[in-house]
């Protein structure tokens, strides 16, 4: 398990939103540096990034991605990971094409979609992917929606295809439609989850600051923004993505627990430098 201080990772777009659910939504490449700014001067130390193609759909072209890195960059200091999320749109090729071309510091990955093309052919291709993942340097952090997918990913660290010594992975807690988060939810997979890897939590809807304070209490990193929250506990739209983050951040000071900033992530992780 991760020590008693957190990261605090801002997700501040997300897939599928766009202006019409937030107009302080980010998209563009200068909107993404200003909001990332914005965040790590808040408490953020990690973003999670997506970008857009030019009808604003989600993407996960190289040179986009290279571009808003670019600007994030030139910005602030903040540890950059980008998305591998196929959203329907994009193959297990594609999710291995945007590590690739980056070799960013760190970057998301579900299991689940990489070993999506079936047969044990491709099995070993993902095995060996994520052997090369490891040898460039990335962190990857692995999405976990459930305990099944949190047993398969043990399986695979017991077997030597998950090649980090202490894995991170992220427990998404509700979705977008059908299901509400609640900060109890986190304690149904502690049990499960082996003492020497890493992991943290976001949350869809309103109880969002309730499950990432949960989160950073039981020793876990925490993950909030628009992706998957834009509301407050009580309803009101929140201001943008930065009052987010300070939100959380004020809780967790209250409380004696300090978030990590950037330079102590790279040294926890075991970061490369920033690109």
């Amino acid at each position: 398990m991760s020590g008693p201080s957190p990261s605090l990772t801002v997700a501040p777009n997300g897939a599928r939103r766009g202006k019409a659910d937030h107009a302080a939504i980010p998209l563009s490449p200068d909107e993404i540096a200003a909001e990332a700014a914005a965040c790590a001067a808040a408490g953020a130390s990690i973003l999670h990034l997506h970008v857009r193609d030019a009808a604003l759909g989600h993407s996960l072209d190289a040179g986009r991605y290279a571009e808003a890195i670019a600007a994030v960059r030139a910005a602030c200091d903040i540890v950059i990971q980008p998305t591998t999320e196929r959203v329907g749109r994009f193959s297990p090729a594609d999710m291995m094409a945007v590590q690739r071309a980056l070799t960013p510091e760190m970057i998301t990955f579900n299991l689940d979609e990489l070993l999506d093309a079936g047969g044990d052919a491709h099995t070993a291709a993902v095995r060996d992917f994520l052997a090369e993942t490891a040898a460039a340097g990335t962190v990857p952090q692995y999405i976990v929606y459930s305990l099944e997918q949190l047993h398969s990913l043990v399986r695979w660290w017991e077997s030597g295809w998950l090649p980090q010594a202490e894995p991170f992975i992220l427990l998404v807690l509700g979705r977008y439609a059908g299901t509400t988060s609640r900060p109890t939810d986190i304690l149904a997979y502690l049990p499960h989850i082996p003492a020497r890897w890493r992991w943290g939590v976001c949350a869809f809807g309103a109880p969002e600051l309730a499950c990432a304070t949960q989160a950073a209490l039981a020793g876990g990193h925490c993950r909030v923004g628009f992706e998957n929250n834009v509301v407050t506990a009580a309803g009101a739209p929140l201001r943008d993505n930065a009052e987010q983050i300070g939100r959380l951040a004020g809780v967790l000071g209250e409380l004696g627990i300090a978030p990590l900033r950037p330079d102590a992530v790279r040294a926890l992780f075991g970061l490369k430098a920033a690109c």
